[in-house]
């Protein structure tokens, strides 16, 4: 038989996990959900862990777009998509990735669409740039970034060969 939890225990719990890593508000409250924590409960264990500085959920979005562009090699899209799903506010979304640098965002990309240009098979230039823009735009990219990288990477296939 499970134990029920108190509002201490699952504060002290959560305390711990985000001591450990960066969290969102959203997560802890599912755990408290799985949990069975009545609501009013989750709720004064949020406020706690908000007030103690545990939980900042732009904090949070900030360490989450920062890991997803650099090491997952996600665009803009797929990472707003990510933080609603969260459900990270609006204004913080946006404020976080207004602060994305541009030129790491396309050392992000550029590299990206250069790896997956020698794996695709394609009959000539056309069908290869749709395939790496459906590619680039299902990893979140926009179009206008897809196509600034490819008409880069175009001009240095074009000086490699002389």
């Amino acid at each position: 038989m499970k134990k029920e939890m108190n509002e201490q225990e699952a504060y002290l719990q959560l305390a711990a996990l985000c001591a450990q890593a960066e969290h969102c508000e959203q997560e802890m409250r599912d755990k408290m959900k799985r949990w069975e924590l009545d609501e009013m409960v989750q709720n004064r264990v949020i406020d706690r862990l908000t007030e103690e500085r545990y939980i900042d959920n732009e904090r949070y979005a900030r360490a989450f777009v920062k890991d997803k562009i650099r090491y997952n090699k996600w665009g803009r899209r797929k990472v707003q998509q990510a933080l609603w799903m969260k459900r990270i506010d609006t204004d913080i979304q946006q404020r976080v990735l207004d602060e994305i640098d541009e030129k790491e965002y396309l050392d992000v990309l550029r590299p990206l669409l250069k790896q997956k240009r020698k794996s695709i098979k394609a009959g000539n230039d056309y069908e290869l740039n749709q395939k790496l823009v459906r590619f680039a735009l299902s990893r979140g990219f926009t179009f206008d970034i897809i196509r600034q990288c490819l008409n880069v990477d175009e001009i240095d296939e074009y000086e490699e060969d002389f």
